[in-house]
């Protein structure tokens, strides 16, 4: 086998997802020949003679050498043109949002993640249409379609109902009705599943998560298919200009935590694969959603746009609520709180965090993977639930 990929937006063959995740960011450029690319606090820089900027930057806001190696590698991962990073994965969402002329409508999903779907409720509701709908159903997406939709959001797998939205058909949908698809790849990473090269637009992700790896790390990221459209130098603008900017500490460690990520990812799907079976024969457990079992209705679909399924999973607890939150009290290896994609394995109540208006199960409880040993935390679930 070669040790290269086809990227279908620049047709050139790349590196793979374990190479390029080694290499893409390192800049040897420096007097000093580091071979990972150091941290620059500085937050201005060097003008010459002639007004310019020789070095290639001017002020931290508008870039910086750190931030500029954190999109070149995360350009690189998702066979993009550009990326932008930012200080969170919600100031990524609202670029996007604030990106759209006043009065566009936006097709969602129905589960999308709280923290953007709050955005769309509250910070933006006077100024966007948003509906709210379920995209497993492509011809419900085609039923919502009006003169003014400009953006079509996925987000796949959901947060926290793992459910799946065909990227290739959903973009075929917007292309034809001059709508941009933008997708939520935060709980497949770009080792799993490379939105753009289905179709898709633009991607997202919570920096935070997978590609941070380590709960240490807040940031978000876009990355686009084309570099030279409107929209993306409107979100370029809003970046530079409103300063929700990653700083280069954040960026170094995000580096950092993306060399190790194509093998975490690897961790991550082999315990998730092995909980989930354990799970969906547990006596006390109604359903397990996680679309690498046979059993999730969109398991097809996931073979189909996904390399492996992921280290997110939820299951239903057969008694109800109040099981649901008695095993997540009661798990010592997985830590109750909030966020994923870290090495330690995260346990949560999901609808007592998302309050009265979640659509999630009040009998689901939600699991972020890690990396322990499978066995570990296998009888660390046992025992919770006994």
């Amino acid at each position: 086998m070669g040790i290269f990929v086809y990227n279908f937006h620049t047709k050139q063959f790349v590196m793979r997802a374990e190479t390029l995740a080694i290499h893409a960011s390192n800049i040897n450029t420096a007097s000093t020949g580091d071979v990972i690319t150091p941290i620059s606090l500085s937050t201005t820089f060097l003008r010459g003679e002639d007004g310019g900027y020789p070095g290639g930057f001017s002020y931290s806001r508008a870039n910086s050498p750190n931030r500029a190696a954190l999109e070149s590698v995360l350009t690189a991962l998702e066979y993009g043109q550009d990326a932008c990073a930012f200080s969170s994965g919600n100031t990524a969402g609202m670029s996007v949002f604030q990106a759209l002329p006043p009065g566009s409508h936006i097709i969602a999903p129905d589960d999308m993640y709280w923290g953007l779907k709050k955005q769309l409720e509250t910070i933006f509701a006077s100024s966007l249409q948003v509906d709210f709908i379920d995209q497993t159903d492509l011809g419900n997406i085609e039923a919502h379609i009006k003169d003014n939709t400009r953006l079509i959001w996925i987000e796949t797998p959901s947060n926290p109902l793992l459910k799946l939205t065909d990227i290739a058909a959903i973009a075929a949908i917007a292309k034809h009705h001059g709508a941009l698809l933008v997708c939520d790849n935060t709980f497949a990473s770009p080792v799993l599943q490379n939105p753009l090269n289905l179709g898709a637009d633009m991607v997202l992700h919570s920096i935070t998560k997978y590609i941070g790896g380590h709960s240490d790390v807040l940031g978000g990221a876009l990355i686009t298919a084309d570099k030279d459209s409107e929209f993306w130098n409107a979100i370029r603008n809003i970046q530079q200009t409103g300063g929700a900017v990653a700083t280069p500490f954040d960026c170094f460690l995000t580096i950092r935590s993306i060399k190790t990520l194509s093998y975490r990812i690897k961790g991550h799907c082999y315990n998730a694969g092995q909980l989930t079976h354990y799970l969906s024969h547990h006596p006390k457990v109604e359903a397990v959603l996680y679309p690498g079992l046979s059993s999730h209705p969109q398991h097809a679909l996931a073979r189909k746009q996904m390399k492996d399924f992921g280290g997110m999973f939820a299951f239903l607890l057969k008694d109800g609520e109040a099981t649901a939150r008695s095993v997540v009290n009661k798990t010592k290896l997985f830590i109750q709180a909030t966020s994923l994609g870290g090495v330690e394995s995260l346990i949560e109540h999901r609808a007592s965090v998302e309050g009265p208006d979640t659509k999630t199960p009040a009998h689901l409880v939600r699991i972020s993977v890690g990396l322990e040993h499978i066995d570990d935390l296998i009888e660390d679930l046992e025992q919770a639930l006994q």
